[in-house]
């Protein structure tokens, strides 16, 4: 008898092999790029818990016995204490970052969905003016920004770092996008016959289809809202350390040369990244579901 063989004329065994050989060498690859992704942020849970001497002495890959030390030190040292607090830290951190990830998902989709759904003269002309302000560093008007938000003396207040939030081309940029492929127009002409309000469509209809896009930028915005350094440190020049976003608390210890214990320095850092992690897993799923759904043709 013959060997089967599949669409392509190879033997079915042959193919099989194949498939086999190239999951596997995937898999290898994956598995590699996740280590390199992961190993930095367990290296540093494990300094979290050593001691400053062991750190400084060797890598290691095992947990230490110095957790506790190490956070007594961070929050009774008077070092420390001068340039970290990680309540406040904390606090105006989570404000800030909450407000900015809110305002950008949700105006950035409100955009999308404008230009998306309705049909005005202007409407390619917005969109490529999104995208050119897309393409301009922040770096290249901060000067401007700042002295801007000086003369409205609104300097050292957290409005000059939220509400900028509102405009955020890139996530409007990804959300249409989004929404070109996954966004029928028959949805909104059904709710439009049914008497439902355009803003309620949009609130009701639309951003439920849209949770796996949102889902990811707003783990997006949320990060880069959390680690924002740079804006900050220009608008709260204060010296009040309680006003302070976390990433300026933690830049502070790092560059004190009065503090010469690394096991605090690693446990403020892991402290510190504790938000975003929490963020990705309950944000996460969304994702997954995306994924799913994008694979679903009618």
């Amino acid at each position: 008898m013959s060997k089967m063989k599949t669409t392509y004329g190879e033997p079915k065994d042959n193919y099989t092999a194949k498939i086999r050989l190239k999951s596997t060498i995937l898999f290898i690859w994956f598995l590699i790029l996740t280590i390199i992704c992961l190993l930095p942020i367990y290296i540093l849970i494990i300094n979290a818990t050593r001691e400053h001497k062991d750190i400084a002495n060797s890598l290691s890959f095992i947990p230490g016995t110095h957790f506790f030390k190490n956070l007594e030190t961070v929050n009774t040292n008077p070092t420390m204490k001068m340039a970290y607090d990680a309540f406040h830290g904390y606090k105006n951190s989570l404000f800030i970052t909450v407000c900015c990830t809110f305002l950008t998902v949700f105006f950035s989709a409100l955009t999308a969905y404008g230009i998306h759904v309705y049909d005005f003269k202007l409407k390619d002309i917005s969109y490529t003016v999104i995208l050119l302000v897309m393409m301009v560093p922040a770096q290249v008007t901060s000067a401007g920004f700042v002295a801007f938000m000086a003369d409205l003396h609104l300097t050292n207040t957290y409005w000059p770092l939220i509400l900028p939030a509102i405009a955020a081309p890139s996530v409007v940029y990804f959300i249409r996008s989004y929404m070109k492929s996954s966004f029928p127009l028959e949805i909104v002409e059904a709710a439009r016959i049914d008497g439902c309000s355009e803003f309620r469509t949009f609130v009701s209809i639309a951003i439920p289809m849209m949770k796996p896009a949102i889902a990811v930028q707003a783990i997006f915005a949320f990060i880069a809202s959390w680690n924002n350094y740079y804006t900050p440190n220009m608008i709260l020049i204060g010296g009040d350390l309680k006003g302070k976003t976390l990433p300026m608390m933690v830049a502070g210890i790092q560059a004190s040369d009065k503090l010469n214990d690394f096991g605090a320095v690693y446990l403020a850092l892991a402290l510190a990244i504790v938000p975003i992690i929490i963020a990705y897993v309950f944000l996460s799923r969304f994702i997954i579901a995306g994924v799913a759904l994008g694979g679903v043709k009618e």
